[in-house]
């Protein structure tokens, strides 16, 4: 649990705000369902409900939520492109004269991409527990 969530018992408070809308939006962390009621975002699990509050709501600035509230998906996006970018493009300058060079610097990128994307995601999300 993050530590600026608030947990609530649903024996304590057993229905949702009226008006707090479903969404997909937003890490489900193993709940249930979500919600968002402007920037309070919900997540609905078997006994309780987590809560808590996001600077920016992602159905009305998706690109300020992602910067503000989940900064990590921005890291782990830009780390897999740029990592995947440079070790495929080095593969092909070394071997673009072999058969099928193009498909192994496109398959070692996609490797690489996917590494460095979970590892910069990783160490941001790292980060932010602190």
């Amino acid at each position: 649990m993050a530590s600026d969530e608030i947990e609530v018992p649903k024996d304590v408070r057993p229905f949702m705000l009226e008006d707090a809308e479903e969404t997909n939006l937003g890490q489900k962390n193993g709940a249930l369902r979500q919600f968002r009621y402007g920037n309070l975002h919900i997540r609905e699990y078997e006994d309780r409900y987590l809560v808590h509050m996001d600077k920016v709501d992602p159905r009305n600035d998706p690109l300020g939520h992602l910067v503000h509230d989940a900064p990590e998906f921005l890291v782990g996006l830009a780390a897999g492109y740029l990592g995947g970018k440079k070790v495929a493009s080095e593969i092909y300058k070394r071997q673009k004269n072999m058969p099928f060079a193009a498909i192994g610097a496109a398959v070692a990128g996609t490797f690489v991409s996917i590494v460095a994307g979970y590892a910069g995601y990783s160490l941001v999300k790292k980060i932010k527990e602190f």
